[in-house]
């Protein structure tokens, strides 16, 4: 229903035809030109292609770099507690230190090589986007 209770059908009458839609645009896009940079990417032209493949092996390398340091702290954490179990026997705040360390303190560890891995790969993107604009 619309509005207010206005019905447009039964003003028009069942025999008047229905009004035609509008088509409502936002932006005419018609002037904009894409940049230079962005078509060569898509054409992948040979000398822009080393470029490309030189950055995805740096993404990867900061991805398993950082991947390796988490899986170190999240299975040699509970490697140490094992070995060391005077470690986990301690108690501050409350709670055993195992408790304390992989059920409170690891998110924050977490968060913080999240970050390092964005900050890295925007870096990474940055430097790229300035090569090609050179």
């Amino acid at each position: 229903m619309s509005p207010e209770g206005f019905d447009i059908r039964a003003k028009l009458g069942d025999s008047a035809p229905r009004p035609r839609r509008k088509r409502v645009v936002l932006a005419d896009r018609r002037g904009r030109q894409v940049p230079r940079v962005r078509v060569e990417l898509e054409e992948q032209t040979g000398a822009l292609e080393g470029l490309v493949r030189d950055l995805v092996e740096r993404q990867l390398r900061v991805a398993l770099l950082l991947t390796g340091i988490t899986v170190l702290v999240l299975f040699g954490l509970p490697l140490l507690f094992w070995l060391v179990p005077e470690i986990g026997e301690f108690q501050p705040f409350g709670l055993r230190v195992p408790w304390l360390v992989l059920g409170v303190l690891i998110y924050p560890v977490l968060v913080g090589i999240g970050l390092v891995c964005t900050r890295v790969a925007e870096r990474n993107e940055e430097d790229f986007a300035n090569m090609l604009d050179e």
